[in-house]
Formats: structure tokens, C-alpha cells, sequence
């Protein structure tokens, strides 16, 4: 088992955007707020994701930055879905889509990161973020993809 260490204040935010309640800078100071209803917290999770992207960038990082953006927005796209009336299915419907948004923004980490801490962490999230796929797909019956290596080398572009 891996443990991460993470700051009390990482925790916080995380726990709060899992949650489906935000985060916003309002005059320096935070504030916390919490959304009602399924639509906006999800429309809270990108807009606070897309916070953390600068609009301009140096022209070293605009690929990466390009691909995280698109990375994102597949992922929220993909974890927008029309209830079921089955509780299962539509956990795994949005959960499955973020968990791929992960593995996506994990392989732009790899194509242009250089911190090789941070690299290994990419790494970690593509191979557990794809086993918890696969075990969901697994608990719901559903047929899993053709075997493949977790693509956790990836040569930069």
C-alpha cells in the first residue's frame, strides 16, 4: 500500500469538491458554498478545475495545458448522465468517466512533467485508476476492455 502525505489544507479542498460544495477567493478571503442539486455541483467541479488553468500560457507549457483542457473536458462530459433509477449504474456512470479524466490528465503529467516525484504519482494513478475501472465494470456485469499495458511509459510529444 502507498501512502501519500497531503496538507491539511489539500484535504480540506478535496474533501469539499468530493463533497460537491466549493471553493471561492472572494476579496482575498475563502469561501465555502455548497450548490444544490447534481448539475451544479459537477458545473462547480469544472469551473473550480478550470480555475487552477491559466488562460495564457509560456509557450513551453501550452501542449500540456491543451491536453489537460481536453482531458477535462471529456471528463466532465462523460460524468454528465440522465439518472437510471439504479443507484449502482449511475455511481458507475459518473465515476468511471472521472477516473478516466484522471488517467488522462496522468498522461499528460508523463508526456511533459519533468518532477520525477510527480511522475511516479502519474504512473501509480494510471495503473490504480484502470484496476478500479475494471472492477466496477466487474460488479455491474459489464464486459471489460481487451487486455493492454497500462500505458505508464509515454515518450514526450
Amino acid at each position: 500500500m502507498h501512502h501519500r502525505t497531503y496538507s491539511r489544507v489539500s484535504l480540506v479542498v478535496a474533501t469539499l469538491i468530493g463533497s460537491g460544495a466549493g471553493l471561492a477567493l472572494v476579496g482575498g478571503a475563502a469561501q465555502i458554498y455548497a450548490p444544490s442539486g447534481w448539475d451544479a455541483a459537477l458545473a462547480l467541479a469544472g469551473t473550480a478545475a478550470r480555475m487552477c488553468m491559466p488562460s495564457a500560457s509560456s509557450g513551453a507549457e501550452a501542449p500540456f495545458l491543451a491536453e489537460n483542457s481536453a482531458a477535462m473536458d471529456r471528463m466532465m462530459s462523460g460524468m454528465t448522465v440522465k439518472p437510471t433509477g439504479d443507484v449502482d449504474a449511475d455511481f458507475s456512470a459518473t465515476m468511471i468517466p472521472h477516473h478516466q479524466g484522471a488517467i488522462d490528465m496522468a498522461l499528460a503529467e508523463l508526456r511533459y512533467g519533468k518532477n520525477e516525484q510527480l511522475r511516479r504519482i502519474a504512473q501509480e494513478i494510471i495503473v490504480d485508476q484502470q484496476q478500479e475501472i475494471a472492477a466496477m465494470r466487474l460488479a455491474l456485469g459489464q464486459p471489460l476492455p481487451p487486455a493492454a499495458p497500462a500505458p505508464t511509459q509515454v515518450s514526450p510529444r
